[in-house]
């Protein structure tokens, strides 16, 4: 079934790099766990807008309150995507919207449902690890693009 997500990928500069925090998915989850993925995500609930959806999953995976105006819009992106999981089929059809945050800080408060850890890693460092599978992650290329480009901006 076609459905809606959200993507927040929050970022900041540090010695005059950017850098984006990535979260390690909880072992137990039933798609990519322990892998490295996008810093905030979820699914929207029927009736919620994306941006509802953003902050409501900022706050319950990362422990982050943010306002609706600070979310910079990178693009949409279309997902149909085929795998299986631990011997079961698993099937993906979403519309995601994918957004920037700024937000320079250490201390989040994780979900420990479904996130480990955080890691904040250099943007283009990130971007060669994906695109040489030189880390665990479950990261697309498109969204690095898509987030690229916001960051140009």
């Amino acid at each position: 079934i076609l459905h809606r997500t959200s993507h927040v990928w929050i970022a900041r500069k540090r010695e005059g790099k950017v850098q984006i925090l990535l979260q390690k998915r909880a072992k137990h989850k039933s798609s990519f766990p322990g892998c490295y993925d996008i810093s905030s995500a979820g699914h929207i609930p029927a009736g919620d807008s994306y941006e509802v959806s953003a902050m409501r999953e900022l706050e319950e995976e990362l422990g982050v309150k943010a306002d609706e105006k600070e979310l910079i819009y990178c693009g949409d992106r279309k997902v149909i995507w085929d795998d299986v999981f631990f011997g079961k089929e698993f099937h993906d059809r979403q519309i995601s919207r994918v957004f920037l945050l700024w937000l320079d800080r250490e201390d989040f408060t994780m979900q420990e449902a479904e996130v480990d850890g955080v890691l904040w890693m250099d943007f283009d460092e990130c971007y060669q690890g994906v695109q040489n599978d030189l880390f665990e992650n479950c990261i697309v290329l498109e969204e690095l693009d898509m987030l690229r480009k916001a960051l140009a901006e």
